[in-house]
């Protein structure tokens, strides 16, 4: 039996050859928002890995958005122009389909790089006011200014402008980031949202920013290409969000048309308690995927084939997405169809290097369309 997890996937008009997805993962190399060469060669060699989709990193609607000096940004035509002949690159010679990850940092924002520990930034070293629902900090950080509710339908305004220029640029999916303790999920949680008007208080009040920002994006990208979400599932603190509530969100994302929901979590407050281990999020996925039946995108210590499969194979997710792993191993999705005795996609230059070119292996390379085609006239 050939494995499920490379086989392929329908989001609306789009069919990922496999269930395969490279998660964003912030590079924190970008120059005032734009793309540099780092992104040129990080994006272009995942691309060839085969995976089924690869997601930009999360990429800031707005200067402010942004957590560290080194985000990617999409909040004007010139952040478009420079990630162009990247992307162009990616569908030239990868596999991949291409999507991007829509954010604003909230509360967390203006710190250092993750390898500068995250520091603050003040304001006369560089750095930005922060934003947030409500006037209650991260621990151990500035107090965030709260948006007044003129200021955040501009934000939302924001966000449905960075998804036009997603869909110009060519991008496949566009994923709305509300997980991690970041601005979107900085409203869905009770422990950083505390406002007194409409997105406050009750959790239909929390969730309306997030459905508000699904909405505008709906609104501007074709409907022929697949929107998502990723939310942290649980805050896993006492009084937190919850899986309750994010079965409810999915639940109210579906009803809008969304095509899929990432399960993350934590993030809020620096005193979760993760029982971290392998899958340790997956319980989420199938949660939301069983009872509010929506696709469902597995993420985090995802590490093996045969892990990967079982997740698909007992219908606890529909994708999965590698992050760390996938960094570590850019070339995982090669192993995993090695494993399966299956194919995944790999570029023609790198042809012989594939097991089906050492004595006795069965396996042959899985070739781009035009070279298929240029294989048949040349036989004939």
């Amino acid at each position: 039996m050939s494995p499920l997890l490379f086989s392929p996937f329908r989001l609306r008009g789009l069919e990922l050859p496999n269930r395969i997805v490279v998660s964003p993962m912030a590079q924190y190399s970008a120059d005032e928002g734009l793309a540099t060469e780092w992104h040129r060669t990080h994006l272009g060699h995942l691309s060839l890995s085969g995976a089924g989709l690869l997601i930009i990193e999360a990429t800031s609607v707005t200067r402010g958005a942004r957590l560290s000096p080194g985000d990617l940004g999409l909040w004007s035509e010139a952040h478009a122009e420079r990630l162009a002949p990247i992307l162009e690159f990616c569908r030239k010679h990868g596999s991949a389909r291409l999507g991007i990850q829509l954010q604003h940092a909230g509360r967390k924002g203006s710190v250092t790089v993750a390898w500068e520990h995250q520091r603050e930034i003040p304001l006369d070293a560089g750095g930005w006011e922060i934003r947030g629902p409500d006037a209650i900090a991260y621990p151990g950080r500035t107090t965030p200014e709260p948006f007044t509710v003129e200021e955040i339908a501009e934000l939302v305004a924001e966000f449905a402008r960075a998804a036009r220029r997603a869909d110009a640029l060519g991008l496949d999916v566009v994923e709305i980031h509300a997980a991690h303790g970041y601005l979107l999920h900085n409203f869905l949680s009770p422990l950083s949202n505390q406002r007194k008007d409409k997105y406050g208080g009750s959790l239909e009040n929390r969730m309306r920013f997030v459905l508000e920002v699904y909405d505008a994006v709906r609104s501007v990208f074709p409907q022929h290409k697949p929107i998502g979400v990723r939310i942290s599932a649980t805050d896993w603190t006492p009084g937190g969000w919850d899986i309750e509530d994010s079965v409810t969100l999915a639940t109210e994302l579906k009803a809008r048309g969304c095509d899929y929901v990432t399960a993350s979590s934590g993030g809020c407050v620096p005193e979760q308690n993760i029982p971290i281990g392998p899958g340790y999020q997956v319980p989420f996925a199938e949660r939301i995927r069983r009872e509010v039946d929506i696709a469902t995108m597995a993420v985090g210590l995802i590490t093996e084939p045969r892990q990967a499969e079982a997740i698909i194979g007992e219908g606890k997710a529909d994708l999965v997405a590698l992050g760390r792993g996938m960094l570590y191993n850019p070339r995982w999705p090669w192993h995993a169809a090695a494993e399966f005795g299956a194919e995944a996609a790999f570029p023609v230059q790198y042809q012989r290097a594939h097991p089906s070119m050492r004595k006795g292996n069965f396996l042959r390379p899985a070739l781009p369309a035009e070279a298929k085609t240029a294989t048949r006239r040349k036989s004939r």
